[in-house]
C-alpha cells in the first residue's frame, strides 16, 4: 500500500467527501439526499462485513470502493463479496491507490469467509480491464443485467 494512504470504513462523517469523490466516477449521477445519505450507509452495513472503505490522502477521501458480503444458500452456506462504485479521484490516480483500496476490500471479504469476490464494469476502456487483472480479477465469465436507469458512458 502507498505509504501516504490510509484504508478505513467510511462513517456518516464521510458522506460529504464520499459525494465529491463520487463526481469522479459519474458526473452526472444525481447524489441521495443528505438527509437519506446516513440512513443508506448504515442499510448498506447490516450485511457482517459490508463497508464502502475509503482511501486517504492527507485525510481527504481520494480512492473509495463498496463491498457487499452477500449470504449465501450455496457452497455450503458461505458467502461472496460484490465490489461496486470503484473509484479514484482523477488527480489521485496512477498512484496505486485504486489497488490499494480494491485489495482492501479483497482481504475484508476473506476474513469474512467469502469464497469469491465479483465486480463489474461498463468501461470498454483497455487500461481499465488491464487494472482490474492488475488487481488479481479474471474475465472469465459473462455477466448480464436488466437496468432502470441508462448505462453511463465510460
Amino acid at each position: 500500500m502507498p505509504d501516504d494512504l490510509t484504508i478505513r470504513q467510511a462513517t456518516a462523517d464521510d458522506l460529504a467527501s464520499l459525494k465529491a469523490l463520487y463526481l469522479h466516477l459519474n458526473p452526472d449521477d444525481p447524489a441521495p439526499d443528505p438527509a437519506e445519505a446516513p440512513r443508506i450507509l448504515e442499510q448498506l452495513e447490516r450485511y457482517a462485513g459490508s463497508a464502502v472503505l475509503v482511501g486517504l490522502c492527507d485525510g481527504t477521501p481520494v480512492t473509495s470502493c463498496t463491498l457487499i458480503v452477500i449470504p449465501n444458500l450455496t457452497r455450503g452456506g458461505v458467502p461472496y463479496a460484490l465490489i461496486e462504485n470503484v473509484v479514484t479521484h482523477a488527480q489521485h490516480r496512477k498512484r496505486g491507490f485504486g489497488k490499494a483500496v480494491l485489495e482492501a476490500a479483497l482481504d475484508r471479504a476473506w476474513a469474512h469467509g467469502c469464497y469469491k469476490a465479483m465486480l463489474l464494469t461498463g468501461s470498454t476502456d483497455p487500461a481499465t480491464h488491464s487494472f482490474y487483472k492488475g488487481v488479481g480479477f479474471e474475465q472469465n465469465k459473462t455477466g448480464y443485467q436488466v437496468r432502470r436507469l441508462p448505462v453511463r458512458d465510460g
